[in-house]
């Protein structure tokens, strides 16, 4: 019996047909690239003590190109979508990696406050948004027909992987040879991560006449007609009447900001004021980060298998009461409680995003990409805001307790929005379907 995961069309006479269904390598190729962009956004947090230190700048300054940059990923991404599908994911992810390099690179130069916001808030962001989730709803769905939600959340979980690469290496370089040297280091390294996109991604199946994996027939032929800034605010006008978007969106709001506004951001700089080295500290995201390679994996397989709904309730459960407790749990060392909180948290840190797409094609279909780049805008909103209050709060009452108890109340939030959202479907073309009950 033939295997439908791999059917193809039948290979030329005289040749034999791949045994790896291409669709996996375009996987790795993508992998690689949010390994390394995920890597690139993470050095602010790293650089905020080092900064303060040089230039006075205060953790709400440094925190508010953050913001820029977290807005500005978000705002990117539904465009992005619909800029892949113009043009091409390779013209695309090559743009993006090289405004990284150059935003990053331009930084050593910087001496004042509004040139860190121009270089790392407003061309790292459009860079990194250029690579955001939308990359991989698009990849997934263009490659995959079987396996979409383990996929996706092995693409999600590199995201986390990336940091585990690079916050303890940027780490010692900010440390011991100083600030410009590690974004320099970021500089390269996004220009280094262009070569496998343009040797081996390919756009669509058919480009190396292959079916989808897991597909028995050829999907409809893409329509690419039009601009691609018209069909984004379409597609976001259109799923903008639909009470399931405006619930994904304010969920997934609440998931940025108590993870990459808050944690990402701020959970260095919150060690080290209860006395615990950056390094330790930034040890410690990189743990959270093996953890959450698990957790999103283990989310995708979930999402093939159980109701996307009741996974996120009890993924912003836990986070949520996770978060009240960290305050307790920092110390000047590596004590168990803080380890436990690492673990706990990192296997729920981005498991979010799987059933989140899962219910944006459940919804929406055939524009699945783009409005779930537009609910990825919401997530780093709320990533932005709460990276900038964060830094007042520190800066107004001498530490963070108070972000920490209102990520904790703002799960409980996103809990009531999940509960909320009810079944659904999608037409073939897209439109959202009547929701059921």
């Amino acid at each position: 019996m033939t295997d439908l995961s791999t059917r193809r069309p039948a290979a030329p006479a005289g040749t034999r047909p791949p045994r790896l269904h291409y669709a996996w390598v375009v996987a790795g190729v993508a992998l690689v690239v949010l390994l390394g962009s995920a890597g690139f956004r993470s050095a602010p947090g790293l650089m905020m003590d080092a900064l303060n230190a040089e230039f006075g700048w205060s953790h709400a300054t440094v925190g508010s190109a953050v913001s820029v940059n977290l807005t500005l990923y978000g705002l990117t991404a539904p465009f992005a979508a619909a800029l892949m599908d113009r043009f091409g994911i390779r013209l695309i992810v090559v743009s993006a990696l090289l405004t990284i390099a150059t935003g990053a690179g331009l930084t050593v130069l910087m001496t004042e406050s509004w040139q860190l916001i121009l270089c790392w808030g407003v061309l790292v962001g459009l860079g990194s948004g250029s690579m955001a989730g939308a990359f991989a709803t698009t990849v997934t769905g263009r490659w995959f027909q079987a396996r979409q939600g383990l996929v996706t959340g092995v693409l999600t979980a590199a995201g986390a992987a990336g940091n585990l690469v690079f916050m303890p290496v940027l780490a010692a370089l900010v440390e011991h040879h100083g600030w410009r040297t590690a974004v320099v280091v970021v500089s390269l390294a996004a220009t280094a991560v262009a070569v496998p996109v343009l040797l081996l991604m390919r756009e669509r199946p058919a480009d190396v006449g292959l079916l989808p994996y897991g597909a028995t027939e050829q999907p409809p032929a893409p329509v690419t007609d039009g601009s691609a800034l018209a069909r984004s605010l379409r597609v976001l006008r259109e799923a903008a009447r639909s009470r399931a978007f405006w619930l994904l969106a304010g969920s997934f709001a609440i998931c940025g900001a108590t993870t990459a506004g808050l944690v990402g951001t701020h959970f260095i700089p919150a060690a080290h004021d209860h006395g615990m080295p950056v390094t330790t500290g930034a040890s410690l995201l990189a743990l959270i980060g093996v953890f959450d390679v698990a957790g999103t994996v283990a989310s995708g397989w979930f999402t093939d298998r159980f109701d996307s709904r009741r996974l996120l309730v009890v993924y912003y459960g836990l986070r949520g009461l996770s978060l009240l407790f960290l305050p307790q749990l920092f110390g000047h060392s590596l004590q168990p409680p803080i380890l436990a909180f690492v673990i706990f948290y990192g296997l729920d840190w981005v498991a979010t995003v799987p059933p989140t797409v899962a219910l944006c094609r459940r919804h929406f279909g055939a524009d699945a990409p783009i409005v779930f780049g537009w609910v990825l805008a919401a997530h780093q909103i709320g990533a932005a805001v709460v990276a900038g209050l964060a830094g007042v709060v520190r800066d107004r009452f001498g530490d963070y307790d108070l972000a920490w108890y209102a990520a904790g109340g703002l799960c409980a939030v996103a809990v009531v929005l999940c509960l909320a959202l009810r079944g659904g479907g999608a037409r073939a073309g897209g439109a959202p379907a009547a929701a059921t009950a």
